[in-house]
């Protein structure tokens, strides 16, 4: 399965449904616009530009609520505030929500390696287990990123850290 698939399958089914039955509602509106209208100028318009309003309006509004249902489904994957975000992706015109809520999302949580409980990305210790996630400091307890020499909460030198070797300058 690839990652595109993967992400889609975020969306509820119902969200699926409704852009379905919203695209196939837009649609018919504009054929029987079009049907049934006076207007000598969308009678004379080319078929190809009554095609493309009729397939284009439907889609785009699919589109929509499937981004719609995208955010909900995601939101609920990384255990936010689903509905809030949610409203917000369908009150803020001009997908400004939808946009907002892909810059403002929180990373998607994990499982813990020892209990399984799902935590959030960030945390040093399992709050059901007490695992610890991150590598720590020794001294003070502090978490610390792989690859770090020393400590930067107490200055502790941390064990199994390398430093690259100094290049002269010049």
């Amino acid at each position: 399965m690839s990652r595109f698939s993967e992400e889609l399958s975020v969306i509820p089914k119902p969200a699926r449904i409704i852009a379905g039955i919203v695209c196939a509602i837009a649609m018919a509106a504009w054929i029987l616009i079009f049907r049934y209208s006076g207007d000598a100028g969308m009678q004379s318009m080319p078929v190809a530009g009554k095609i493309g309003l009729v397939l284009g309006c439907g889609l785009m509004l699919a589109i929509g609520v499937l981004l719609i249902g995208y955010v909900n489904g995601d939101a609920r994957r990384r255990g936010m505030r689903y509905v809030m975000w949610t409203l917000l992706a369908m009150f803020i015109p001009n997908g400004i929500g939808v946009i907002l809520y892909f810059i403002l999302r929180d990373p998607i949580m994990k499982p813990c390696p020892q209990c399984a409980h799902i935590v959030r990305p960030g945390f040093t210790f399992c709050p059901y287990c007490g695992t610890s996630l991150q590598p720590t400091c020794p001294n003070c307890g502090k978490s610390v990123e792989p690859g770090w020499a020393n400590c930067p909460q107490c200055g502790t030198k941390l064990p199994g850290a390398s430093r690259p070797a100094a290049t002269p300058l010049g």
